[in-house]
């Protein structure tokens, strides 16, 4: 796991509470960010990995939701916190499909905001390796159910990129990969996050057997065959991602 400060980025069309939350996140130990806009949002967000996004939900231009979307499909592992004086069960669910975390109500209770930015922090991060679109989008949703952040990287030079950006507990990471192979990300994790657990997916239990043994041996920390029995792949993800394994 890193060592770096997480860092979090506020979104709010109000530059005072965007200003006032800065502080308080800053004394409170955290690296803290803020845009007034969807699209200034973007531009960090293009730059910096964010642990979490604390996100208004009434915004000029670009709202909460849509912001969280375009953040999703670049920083995946983002846990997003919504914030909104509209409160209601309707837009409750339409916050829980976006995929964000948990909706918060203005006022403010800063406690508990607090409260669900360290939560949010402090859920494990698995870096999942595959080039299978749909396979990655349902085991994002899969692992956030569990509480899981949950980068992706669809090839080799984008798993080399999110390693230099996070500090993964658990990289999941498909044997056979556009311009690459696993062992290829494997090397990559033991130079930039050594202290990641690795688990090696693949249906090619025939074809790569001797390869992924071989990669068993050399470190590597489990391997399960697609298609997934779902239950023991949990179970290994949330054996490597405990604080003890590491």
């Amino acid at each position: 796991m890193s060592d770096a400060k997480t860092r979090i980025l506020v979104v709010d069309d109000e530059p005072d509470t965007c200003e006032n939350l800065r502080d308080i996140f800053t004394e409170m130990g955290y690296e803290a960010d803020i845009a007034f806009n969807g699209s200034d949002a973007m531009e960090l967000v293009a730059r910096q990995h964010y642990d979490v996004a604390l996100l208004d939900l009434k915004m000029p231009g670009m709202d909460g939701l849509e912001l969280y979307r375009r953040i999703r499909k670049v920083s995946a592992g983002t846990v997003a916190i919504v914030v909104t004086a509209y409160a209601s069960s309707s837009t409750a669910d339409s916050v829980l499909e976006a995929g964000a975390w948990r909706m918060l109500s203005k006022p403010v209770n800063f406690q508990q905001l607090l409260t669900a930015v360290g939560e949010a922090a402090n859920q494990p991060l698995v870096l999942l390796v595959d080039d299978d679109s749909e396979l990655c989008d349902s085991l994002w949703d899969l692992f956030r159910e569990q509480g899981y952040r949950v980068c992706l990287a669809h090839d080799v030079d984008a798993a080399a990129r999110q390693l230099e950006r996070c500090g993964h507990q658990v990289v999941l990471i498909d044997w056979k990969l556009p311009r690459g192979t696993g062992a290829d990300v494997l090397s990559l994790v033991r130079k930039q996050s050594p202290r990641a657990r690795t688990i090696l997916i693949t249906g090619h239990r025939g074809e790569w057997e001797e390869r992924v043994q071989n990669a068993l041996q050399q470190g590597a920390d489990a391997v399960c065959y697609k298609p997934f029995e779902m239950s023991r792949l949990l179970e290994t993800v949330r054996q490597l991602s405990r604080p003890s394994s590491s």
